[in-house]
């Protein structure tokens, strides 16, 4: 599946970038690029921004493992700060746990930029449904 950030504005935002996708474990790796207007006076990304970043590549990730057919509705989202998030390139990975009919597992992780340190983790429940045709 071709797959194409730039055509959604909320990921534009945040600098999202394709890097791969690995069909047998489900697993979608992203680049993101927290800018400037994210980061608050402590100098790291704000943590509801830091969430969304996580939510993209879970996100995603599912969609890619429908080949586009199906979006996750998000029930619940936990996401753990475990270090400042900072301003500029980010890496993440997005993972498919276990894919039902009518529930979704999903996990995130947000790495500095050279993939070494692990900032955030994620997991969250969601509902599968049809992509409403919106894909770029």
């Amino acid at each position: 599946m071709t797959f194409k950030p730039e055509g959604f504005a909320h990921s534009e935002l945040m600098g999202a970038e394709f890097v791969g996708f690995d069909e047998v474990s489900q697993t979608i790796t992203m680049n993101f690029c927290a800018p400037e207007v994210f980061i608050t006076p402590r100098k790291s990304v704000q943590g509801g921004l830091v969430a969304g970043f996580l939510d993209e590549a879970m996100g995603w990730a599912y969609t890619c493992s429908t080949g586009g057919t199906h979006s996750p509705l998000m029930l619940d989202v936990t996401f753990s700060l475990l270090k400042p998030v900072p301003q500029g390139p980010l890496s993440a990975t997005g993972r498919v746990v276990k894919s039902g009919r009518r529930v979704v597992f999903l996990e995130a992780e947000l790495f500095s930029e050279d993939g070494k340190t692990l900032l955030a983790r994620s997991t969250s429940t969601a509902i599968p449904t049809e992509n409403p045709g919106i894909m770029p």
